[in-house]
């Protein structure tokens, strides 16, 4: 098992997904996050179902500062309630492993 982590989060735009990117790098809590166009979400919100286009924000972090990205997404994003999944990275290769752990500061 490694320490390295994988967080999703949707956003409405591209320009949107690389601003929170952006933050989160410079402020040292992911070490890369990555755009990816083209989403449609199908999904149930106040009791009515949309059909819209989206942006998937994938970002490469430590399981130690899960919970400080978290905070951050919620703080900066435009959803009242934005998706912000973990999935845990059991294994990789060991330079890129090495490299998150590289660039995400150290816990305070």
């Amino acid at each position: 098992m490694t320490d390295a982590i994988l967080v999703m989060v949707t956003a409405p735009t591209a320009d949107k997904a690389a601003e929170l990117a952006r933050a989160l790098v410079e402020e040292g809590l992911a070490a890369c996050g990555n755009v990816v166009p083209g989403l449609r979400s199908i999904y149930r919100w106040e009791g009515k179902v949309h059909d819209e286009p989206e942006v998937l924000l994938l970002l490469k972090t430590r399981a130690s500062h899960f919970e400080a990205l978290r905070e951050r997404v919620v703080q900066l994003h435009p959803y009242q309630c934005p998706e912000v999944l973990r999935l845990d990275v059991p294994e990789g290769h060991a330079p890129y492993l090495q490299w998150i752990r590289d660039n995400v500061r150290p816990q305070p």
